[in-house]
């Protein structure tokens, strides 16, 4: 179908105003006919032939729009109950077999009621009547402002005829006006067509035509703005790019450069004076051409100019060259951490293999242990003794594989991972580069950065280590890598493999008073302002502030309540009490609160009655002592545990009491004593989850001390993992339990006698003043310290011998 015309009618029509005609129907799709112009239109439908076939003397139809376009076969009620009575002029018959209608309208009319609905419709129509308004000003403005703005919108588009203006000026009738403006139009949808056709007034139709008029200008405005705007950038781009080839020209002909090619020459001696390797140094040649002959307006110009700079700023072959010093090297490790012997060592030993072998593969080292022993500042302390520099990378929460290995060129905003920048930023190729908490890196969709850190940690890999931005090998073996970790169970083996593990123990409180003196206080007065002569910390002091503030394995919350005090006599001082402060026992009652841990009395109070004992734990965080208590009710022989403990606790405690059974007899018990007795076993701090085998000789000893109804040995502590046959075997983080132990006032402690060789190397005489420890090898030893009321039988040998005990006495 295409767009209607006006051309002069005549009216063939009868009219008869009250009459109604039975005239047939023709459905159109999407087309609206208005009265006086002129319509083609393309017949297809069977039904729509044989209505236009069957037209004789009379040739009037009624031109009705579809309600939905997509009804191939509409009946009454898909109809739009307005159309318009029109003329049919010509039929040309199509070579597909369709008609080519040339329809006059001539006049609205209502379908009243349907007569025929085959081969085709045929309907009652009432002609509608043209209410002509009375003239009046507003009137005749509402007209002039359709004109006007119809004329602004033909003069505007593209597409619309100049002379429709001019017809539009010369047509005097209003109604006329409205029908060849609308049908004129071709941005007017079918249903504001058919609107304008089924609205009877005339005042009421200019109106709304000339809300569609004014949408129409408003559209027309911002499609013009939006282009001139598109113009006016293409024209820009046009321009600079001729000023650009112009200034080129201009400065080939003064012999002088160009900016890009300045960049070219100044990133070729970059090139020059990296001393990179051959291989790579023919990559950065090859990319380095292939940006000379690039624009600089190119899209790649820029990515490839970073890629070069990258390559060329690496340190290649700088080092830190600095002349190896053992003594200045242990004076540093001595002047910045106390104590630390294995650490300082295993640095110590590196140094002096390095000054006998230059070109020896840089070590893999990883410290573990609690927070707050030193960890993250031993590394700093250690490139400082060695003389390099040294870059710290966190990799805590890190999900992203290239935060490790970097992004490929390809992406946007793609740069080298973690480990080449911090060779950049170092800018020598050997410093110390921290991996802190190795523990807590984590995996997700975008890849494992563990897995990344295979490559970059192994010593026989890490000389050609290939950053997936560069694409060219690094060598990293110089580089001396230090990681760091709480904890060793979330590290996958494969990466725990390439490692040597150096573990950090706890402090003792001996250690945290030199600790304290030596570098804590120090740091916090001059931190907080003050000087050593407005503030004195007295041994007893700092000895109160460990024991009864803190309990932690390592020394950060202690140096939190050290600077509180300290920004307490700030704040003296600045208040005008300048006189020297003293702390003392009531100073820190007086400044931190009560006391907020009760250690000694804890242990004494908890196990007066049976049934309760001390076991040890370890911790990320270090040692821990362990409540266990238990308790005996009347029953039928249930065993309930209870506490948040973990499947291999529970093991242990069936275990124990399995023991416990067994060997009723030597515990002066009947062998069915539990049949008529249910046992409740509680590990209390129930919020917190409690797991391992290290507390089965405690759950054994706590079961005796129930059912014997005898008292545990005073502040007793143990560990140690028991079998069924009651043999002790050995545990681990005995260091840590034994700080933990001590803190806690402890005075006996009860070991595997496997661990006697850890409590020899890991224990100094210092750290066992005052505690008395004994070895066991089967849960009779245990029983017979722990127990010392409990009128036993025989012991029972192990492994055909006799235990000795030992008493280890510092």
């Amino acid at each position: 179908m295409s767009n209607q015309s006006s051309t002069p009618s005549h009216d063939t029509a009868s009219r008869n105003d009250s009459a109604i005609r039975r005239i047939p129907v023709l459905p159109v799709r999407e087309t609206v006919l208005f009265p006086h112009a002129v319509l083609p239109l393309t017949v297809g439908r069977e039904s729509s032939i044989q209505l236009i076939e069957s037209l004789g003397e009379e040739r009037t139809i009624v031109v009705a729009a579809q309600i939905d376009p997509r009804q191939d076969l509409p009946k009454p009620e898909d109809m739009h109950k307005v159309g318009t009575i029109a003329t049919v002029h010509k039929v040309v018959r199509m070579p597909n077999q369709s008609r080519f209608v040339f329809t006059e309208g001539v006049g609205r009319v209502r379908l009243l009621r349907f007569t025929q609905t085959e081969p085709f419709m045929i309907a009652e129509v009432e002609t509608l009547e043209e209410v002509e308004p009375a003239a009046s000003s507003n009137f005749e403005a509402l007209v002039r402002n359709v004109v006007a703005q119809f004329q602004q919108i033909v003069s505007e588009s593209p597409t619309l005829s100049d002379e429709l203006c001019t017809i539009a000026a010369n047509i005097e009738e209003p109604s006329r006006l409205v029908d060849f403006v609308a049908s004129s139009l071709p941005f007017l949808t079918t249903e504001d067509k058919q609107q304008l056709l089924e609205t009877p007034g005339v005042v009421d139709r200019l109106e709304q035509l000339n809300k569609l008029l004014a949408k129409e200008i408003e559209v027309q405005q911002l499609r013009a703005k939006i282009q001139t705007e598109v113009q006016d950038q293409v024209q820009q781009s046009q321009r600079d790019y001729y000023l650009r080839e112009q200034l080129k020209a201009i400065q080939k002909e003064l012999g002088e450069q160009d900016e890009g090619q300045r960049e070219v020459e100044d990133l070729h001696k970059k090139i020059d004076d990296a001393n990179m390797p051959e291989d790579v140094k023919k990559e950065a040649m090859k990319e380095l051409n292939r940006l000379g002959r690039m624009s600089p307006m190119a899209a790649d110009y820029s990515l490839t100019r970073n890629y070069i700079e990258w390559l060329a700023v690496l340190p290649w072959s700088k080092s830190s060259g600095t002349k190896i010093d053992i003594a200045k090297a242990k004076e540093i490790l001595d002047e910045d951490h106390y104590e630390l012997r294995k650490v300082k060592d295993r640095i110590l030993d590196y140094l002096s293999v390095l000054e006998l072998k230059p070109d020896m593969k840089g070590p893999i080292l990883c410290f573990v242990g609690p927070p707050g022993v030193g960890k993250t500042s031993l590394g700093r302390s250690i490139a400082r003794a060695l003389g390099r520099k040294f870059q710290r990378i966190s990799l805590g929460g890190m999900h992203d594989e290239a935060e490790i290995r970097g992004h490929r060129r390809t992406y946007i905003g793609a740069l080298p991972g973690q480990i080449i920048q911090s060779i950049r930023r170092a800018e020598t190729n050997d410093p110390v580069i921290m991996l802190d908490e190795i523990d807590k890196l984590g995996r997700d969709f975008r890849g494992d950065p563990a897995s990344a850190l295979l490559e970059t940690l192994d010593p026989e890999q890490n000389n050609t280590f290939r950053d997936n931005y560069l694409d060219v090998p690094f060598d990293l073996s110089k580089v001396l890598f230090i990681c760091t970790a709480n904890m060793l169970d979330p590290v996958p083996p494969p990466l725990l493999d390439r490692m040597e593990i150096i573990p950090l123990q706890g402090y003792s409180e001996e250690e945290k008073l030199h600790i304290a003196n030596r570098y804590l206080i120090p740091r916090q007065v001059k931190q907080n302002g003050i000087t050593p002569e407005q503030i004195e910390f007295p041994e007893d002091a700092v000895r109160h502030l460990v024991r009864h503030y803190t309990r932690e394995a390592g020394v950060r919350k202690l140096e939190q309540v050290i600077g509180t005090v300290c920004r307490k006599q700030a704040r003296r001082v600045v208040e005008g009490k300048t006189e020297k402060l003293v702390v003392t026992r009531d100073t820190l009652k007086e400044f931190l609160g009560g006391i907020q841990v009760r250690v000694e009395t804890e242990v004494a109070e908890r196990v007066k009655r049976p049934g309760v004992a001390v076991g040890l734990a370890w911790t990320p965080a270090g040692g821990d002592i362990l409540f266990i208590e238990a308790n005996k009710m009347k029953g039928k022989g249930g065993f309930t545990v209870t506490g948040q403990i973990g499947e291999v606790m529970q093991e242990s405690m069936q275990a124990a009491l399995t023991w416990v059974r067994s060997n009723a007899a030597s515990l002066g018990l009947t062998e069915d004593f539990n049949k008529d007795l249910d046992i409740h076993i509680h590990v209390p701090a129930g919020a917190i989850p409690k797991d391992g085998p290290s507390a089965g000789v405690t759950m054994a000893t706590v079961l005796a001390s129930l059912l014997t109804e005898t008292p545990v040995r005073p502040l007793t502590a143990m560990t140690g993992e028991i079998t069924l046959s009651g043999n002790v075997l050995p545990v681990g983080g005995i260091k840590e339990k034994f700080l933990a132990a001590r803190r806690a006032g402890v005075e006996t402690i009860i070991l595997p006698v496997e661990n006697r060789q850890n409590v020899e190397e890991d224990l100094t005489p210092e750290m066992m003043e005052g505690v008395t420890v004994y070895y066991a090898s089967h849960i009779e030893d245990v029983l017979t310290v722990a127990l010392p009321l409990l009128k036993a039988g025989p012991v029972i040998e192990s492994g055909g011998q006799q235990l000795n005990m030992g008493a280890a006495v510092a």
